[in-house]
């Protein structure tokens, strides 16, 4: 069963119509479960805002992610796992000279342990981690 977890980054390629946004659409819609994290819909909404991406626009992207994947919380179980996975990244960051990750790269690392699914990604700070589909 193929289980992943949509990152904000494959979000977007996929908003782009990019190459990597093909790849991130066909995997998509190969899986068994898509998983979003709410906080997923908090990063694309303010990467939009930001860059002048229209309120309705934006929404309807948003829309589009809440129709094609389930969208998952912040429990305790993804709170630990998530601390601890910000721990690993931040570490992992420093070792590449990469700016800190955020918590919500985190939570979606987190996420994907917690639901023993890949991640669909291309940020750098998800490279070389098992868990990673790399965009």
């Amino acid at each position: 069963m193929v289980k992943i977890v949509a990152d904000a980054y494959a979000w977007i390629e996929i908003f782009l119509g990019s190459e990597k946004g093909s790849k991130a659409k066909e995997i998509l819609e190969s899986a068994d479960e898509v998983y979003t994290p709410d906080t997923v819909l908090a990063e694309i909404a303010r990467k939009y805002l930001r860059e002048g991406t229209g309120e309705k626009t934006t929404n309807e992207r948003l829309g589009i992610v809440t129709s094609a994947s389930d969208l998952t919380h912040v429990d305790v179980r993804v709170a630990l796992e998530a601390a601890k996975c910000y721990m690993q990244m931040s570490t992992n960051a420093k070792k590449e000279k990469l700016k800190a990750p955020s918590l919500f790269d985190a939570i979606v690392l987190a996420t994907s342990r917690v639901f023993e699914a890949k991640v669909l990604t291309g940020d750098e700070h998800f490279k070389n981690l098992s868990e990673t589909l790399w965009l």
